[in-house]
């Protein structure tokens, strides 16, 4: 057999790829040690050549079978090892935040209710029908524009007869100053005769007696003329109460035409054509100005001395989203409510394109200045126990610390931390039951989540 016929059997082999490299190697071993038994029965003695060729061979397979098999398994080993270390010493993964500092200036937004400036009732100040009605919901008024007529003929006959009455008073008042006229000619006659009794009595002509009843006669007189003269007065005055209430009526007749008190927006229309009314007592419209509206917010006792007139906030409501309405604090109550130890603020806005409305509900957001920069860490960190709101936090050995106390309010989404914590370290966002004191996590931090070192 030649060296040439021995080459293809020697170096027939399948893929490694098709069953386990262990089983390959030993059929090429099997495959040459029949080769070389097949040599020996045959008696031929093979040529140094060939049994390098085979030698070099067996080395090469050998070698070959290590590296692919001994090492690949080898690496598997330690590769599955580590796995069931690290799977044995798993931690649970959480997420941080960074205590920080508060801004100088604070943004606190609170619910508010939208009010009209000016919100004013509009009622009958004439009793009678409502004989024209020229506005409705929702119209556009300016000051003076007339809304409706009212017809009240019972009006006119008070009128007429309130003329009559001051025509009365008048008479009545000529008539005291004729009696008072007539009163002072018979004082000035009794003093005249007073007088002349006077001058006999100094002649020792008449007695004293006389004297004396014409001397009281001219008192009585005088009493007399004071007496009609208060009558005059009187009379005078009735006839002035007379005339005031013919303008009364007069005035009530101009209140049959109703017309708007100020610019605004009719909200409600409360009665319609034919309608009785009553004087004060009918509600006929109600009209609101919507140029400038305002909200009043309840500030939170903490915040209330950091609010002033003249601050600016911004006003957003859910209904008209991407739209903010710059507004700015025109009054404080400057006095807390003991109920619920709230300020009550008023911030006014300009509403030209009128898409704000009466009685809605808005966010007010508040520019507070702070005088001291609290720390703070966001709302979602804490945890509620029976000593009070906490948040969990992460040592320096990356295990639990959850001694650190927080105060929930004033901050918006974010809460103050009163003690145990300093600037910079982090506490655990949405704390599972996994994080208990002292146990060991693994912690995230930031929007890019890498491992917080």
């Amino acid at each position: 057999m030649t060296e040439s016929g021995n080459k293809p059997a020697a170096t027939e082999s399948r893929p490694l790829g098709s069953e386990p490299v262990e089983a390959q190697l030993r059929a090429e071993i099997e495959a040459l040690r029949r080769q070389l038994e097949e040599h020996k029965s045959q008696a031929q003695r093979p040529s140094g050549g060939s049994l390098a060729i085979l030698a070099l061979l067996v080395m090469v397979l050998v070698a070959g079978g290590f590296f692919l098999g001994y090492v690949p398994r080898q690496r598997r080993e330690k590769v599955l090892a580590a796995e069931s270390r690290e799977q044995g010493e798993s931690l649970p993964v959480v997420n941080v935040a960074r205590v920080q500092r508060s801004p100088a200036e604070t943004s606190l937004v609170l619910p508010g209710n939208i009010q009209a400036v000016t919100d004013s009732p509009v009622l009958a100040r004439a009793s009678g029908y409502l004989r024209k009605r020229y506005v409705d919901i929702g119209d556009r008024v300016e000051a003076g524009k007339v809304l409706a007529e009212i017809e009240a003929p019972e009006l006119h006959q008070q009128i007429r007869q309130a003329k009559a009455t001051v025509d009365q008073a008048a008479s009545g008042v000529q008539q005291a100053a004729a009696v008072l006229e007539q009163s002072r000619a018979n004082t000035a006659l009794a003093k005249t005769t007073a007088e002349r009794w006077k001058s006999l009595f100094d002649q020792r002509i008449v007695s004293r007696q006389d004297l004396d009843t014409r001397e009281v006669q001219y008192q009585a007189q005088q009493a007399n003329d004071r007496a009609l003269e208060k009558a005059l007065s009187a009379a005078s005055s009735n006839a002035a109460a007379a005339e005031a209430n013919v303008a009364r009526l007069n005035e009530l007749l101009g209140y049959q035409t109703v017309k708007a008190p100020f610019a605004g927006v009719i909200t409600v229309r409360n009665v319609d054509v034919g309608a009785l009314v009553t004087e004060g007592g009918t509600l006929l419209f109600r009209i609101a100005q919507t140029d400038r509206l305002r909200a009043y917010v309840n500030l939170p006792q903490v915040d209330a001395e950091n609010v002033r007139a003249g601050q600016r906030a911004t006003l957003e409501v859910a209904d008209l989203q991407g739209r903010k309405f710059a507004g700015t604090v025109s009054r404080t109550a400057n006095a807390l409510d003991p109920a619920t130890r709230t300020l009550l603020v008023e911030v006014q806005v300009l509403n030209p394109g009128g898409l704000l409305m009466p009685g809605m509900y808005a966010q007010v957001d508040l520019a507070v200045p702070r005088k001291s920069r609290p720390l703070v860490i966001p709302s979602d960190t804490l945890v509620f126990r029976s000593s009070g709101p906490q948040a969990a936090g992460i040592g320096s050995d990356r295990r639990v610390e959850c001694a650190w106390r927080a105060s929930a309010g004033g901050f918006g989404d974010r809460v103050e931390v009163l003690r145990g914590l300093g600037e910079g370290q982090a506490g655990v966002v949405n704390p599972s039951d996994a994080v208990r004191e002292g146990a060991r996590v693994k912690a995230v931090s930031g929007p890019d989540k890498g491992l917080l070192r």
